[in-house]
């Protein structure tokens, strides 16, 4: 199976100095604690990395600092998702210039363009760089779903490589990856069992922020077609995927687990997202003292 992508890839919080400005020290350190989780990939700047709330020459420079942190060897797969085209492409040239290998892409959120729409600009991104394409379909997010005629006329472009799969529905994305041939990533935790169970190249994960280890485990069990230590090990995950996507704040709560694992200076956010609340914090700690990740 192709893994343009990555076998396991972590979309990596951002973090922040208590000030608001980028803290390149923390993420080069959590970079690293990634690949010792066992990630082969690395998304930066995607939603969990709150790129909506950063600018492009913070995106560049996180691209370069995560790069050295980590090495070539480790796949660095750049978010360049914007409502509007030129701001996708001017930010796919410098993620092209700073030699990340893919780009993530949803479709323009906000403006809810018409499927011909959507095409042009995923288009406009193809001819642009010469990076593969992984599309990024979470309509619950972008207010616009990419219906089955439009991801096919997609597929038939050479860079366009793989979907990360946010919908929700498995049946669906495993029926749309057999008909395309798509490299499919599960962008959903609580999924990723059931995706690479049914053929799926990879992982995109938020909860791989802590749960590496187990998430990697899973992974070799599930292509060595041991099945019954992949669900056991999928029911040991279930904890950690309620406690840091089960509320829809990823970002926020997976940086709240990240620091009380010291692995970055502040758990900071920039607004629109606020830190979740003290019994939230609370919980979030309990349960990585419950799955022995935090003592």
């Amino acid at each position: 199976m192709s893994c343009t992508f990555g076998r396991f890839s972590v979309a990596m919080v951002t973090p922040f100095h208590d000030d608001g400005s980028m803290d390149y020290e923390s993420a080069r350190r959590l970079a690293k604690h990634l690949v010792a989780g066992g990630c082969d990939a690395i998304v930066v700047s995607g939603t969990t990395g709150e790129a909506p709330a950063t600018h492009m020459d913070e995106k560049a420079e996180l691209l370069e600092e995560v790069r050295q942190a980590v090495g070539s060897e480790i796949k660095l797969i750049a978010g360049v998702s914007s409502n509007d085209t030129a701001h996708t492409l001017a930010m796919a040239r410098v993620a092209t210039q700073v030699q990340a290998n893919g780009l993530l892409v949803t479709a323009p959120y906000y403006n809810r363009p018409s499927q011909d729409g959507i095409f042009e600009h995923f288009k406009a991104v193809h001819e642009e760089s010469d990076l593969p394409i992984l599309i990024y379909d979470i309509p619950g997010r972008t207010g616009v779903t990419i219906e089955d005629g439009t991801l096919d006329r997609l597929a038939e472009l050479e860079r366009i490589q793989g979907v990360k799969d946010a919908t929700g529905n498995v049946a669906a994305g495993i029926s749309r990856m057999r008909r395309t041939g798509l490299e499919w990533y599960s962008g959903d935790d609580g999924l990723n069992f059931f995706f690479m169970c049914g053929g799926a190249s990879g992982v995109i994960s938020v909860v791989g922020h802590v749960e590496g280890k187990r998430i990697s485990a899973m992974l070799d069990a599930i292509e060595v077609g041991d099945l019954a230590q992949a669900r056991a090990l999928d029911a040991e995950l279930a904890a950690s995927n309620r406690g840091i996507m089960g509320a829809g704040q990823g970002a926020t709560y997976a940086k709240q687990a990240v620091y009380a694992l010291g692995l970055i200076e502040s758990p900071r956010s920039r607004l629109p997202l606020v830190e979740p609340s003290e019994s939230e914090i609370t919980s979030i700690r309990e349960i990585l003292t419950s799955q022995g990740l935090l003592k």
